[in-house]
């Protein structure tokens, strides 16, 4: 009888075994602690969940469609066992488990990391399940539940039927993009909330913000701006959220800048370090200033929204417009109007026209002193948008206080230019 042991080194078959028994083990230990005693005891423990990961090897080690003689026999077995105890733990999770470990025995033979890694995210899941039923039953809303769902949808269903080309005249508008843009906005306002209850508006909408910039600046001053309009009292803490999403916007530029000229990053590192104080200032007050306390939140379930996928609709209506009139003006304006066509694309897209401008500097058609002047008028076109969809998305006042913080820091940037090119400082 020939088996599929025959094409694995001898180390191999040992810790696929190995794992197999630690897999069963760990899912065995679990469950051994919950048996109960007496007649009603669940037929399972700790030796028995170890024997079927151990069969689920043997099997596979023998031909595959062994591990499915020996899944059936587990299922058969589970079946009995839920005839015994289903009249005082009406429950399916021991029998489901049961079942589960023959397989993963199997899996193990020949992927032992991750046939390990599922039995221990099983083992948690089996560990918590108090913790588990909780969060399900009393300490997720049902607008949460909504709303993750949706975001799920529209990322994992919704985006990948989306199609993936331009279908403009100037090739930018891509649907696959904007609904890309769609879902950023929801996950950032989805972490945004899960750090409001988690932290505290005070520091948690911060450093929320700070790796939603990463991502997209403009995408989380529109998520926040929406908080603010469902919740007025998360203001100062959502703008400061805004600012430190900026701060990390600005660290993405200047190493995009770096990475494509590493000369334009030295000759334009004294006005973005400015701008970047600026930005990192108003965020620190923004923190300073926040409520220590959830003073003048409503209640947990009344703010339990996490993002309104209308706003973000709008937000991507918006990026789009502004990315076809951008691309018009360019065609229209040619090579001559290469630093104004980059200013329109940064009132979409910061990142992308940075790179732009750094090309250019790194082929010689800017000079690095043009190029730096460049930087620093992406910055105030973007500062600009970033303010326009602050007080669509958030209102009047959190768009002004958007507006002061970054426009603050895009005259920073420009003030420090000038007297840079002034020889008034070292450039």
């Amino acid at each position: 009888m020939t088996t599929n042991l025959m094409p694995l080194a001898l180390p191999e078959v040992a810790l696929g075994f190995a794992a197999a028994l630690g897999v069963g083990l760990l899912i065995g230990i679990e469950r051994e602690r919950r048996k109960t005693e007496g007649p009603d005891r669940a037929a399972a423990g700790v030796r028995t969940h170890a024997l079927l990961a151990l069969g689920g090897a043997v099997s596979a080690a023998i031909a595959p469609w062994m591990v499915g003689v020996m899944t059936l026999i587990a299922g058969v077995l589970a079946a009995a066992s839920y005839a015994v105890t289903r009249k005082h733990d009406p429950g399916l999770t021991s029998e489901v488990v049961f079942v589960l470990v023959v397989p993963l025995g199997a899996l193990a033979l020949a992927r032992p990391g991750l046939a390990a890694a599922i039995g221990v995210v099983a083992a948690v899941m089996l560990a918590t399940k108090g913790g588990m039923h909780r969060f399900s039953r009393e300490l997720l809303s049902q607008h949460e539940l909504y709303d993750a769902l949706l975001l799920a949808a529209s990322a994992l269903v919704v985006l990948p039927l989306v199609p993936d080309r331009a279908i403009d005249p100037y090739g930018v508008i891509n649907p696959a993009m904007l609904w890309r843009l769609v879902v950023l906005v929801m996950a950032i306002g989805a972490i945004g909330h899960i750090a409001l209850r988690l932290v505290g508006a005070r520091h948690g909408l911060p450093l929320a913000g700070f790796f939603a910039g990463f991502a997209s600046s403009t995408a989380a001053v529109a998520g926040f701006g929406t908080r603010v309009r469902q919740t007025p009292a998360l203001r100062v803490p959502a703008v400061a959220a805004a600012m430190f999403a900026n701060v990390a916007s600005l660290l993405l530029v200047a190493i995009l800048a770096g990475t494509v000229s590493l000369p334009l990053l030295r000759h334009a590192a004294l006005p973005l370090a400015v701008a970047g104080a600026v930005l990192l200032g108003g965020g620190l007050l923004g923190v300073w200033r926040a409520p220590t306390d959830d003073a003048g939140l409503p209640p947990e379930r009344e703010r339990a929204r996490a993002f309104r996928l209308s706003h973000a609709l709008l937000f991507a209506a918006v990026m789009a417009g502004v990315l076809l009139l951008s691309a018009a003006l360019g065609h229209w304006l040619g090579a001559a109007g290469a630093l104004a066509s980059s200013a329109l694309v940064a009132l979409a897209e910061l990142h992308a026209a940075t790179v732009g401008v750094a090309q250019l500097a790194a082929s010689g058609e800017l000079s690095l002193d043009t190029a730096r002047l460049g930087l620093v008028v992406l910055l105030a076109a973007s500062a600009v948008s970033k303010t326009v969809v602050g007080w669509v998305a958030g209102g009047r006042g959190y768009g002004l206080r958007v507006g002061v913080g970054l426009l603050g820091a895009a005259t920073a940037a420009g003030v420090t230019l000038l007297l840079v090119q002034g020889g008034q400082l070292p450039g």
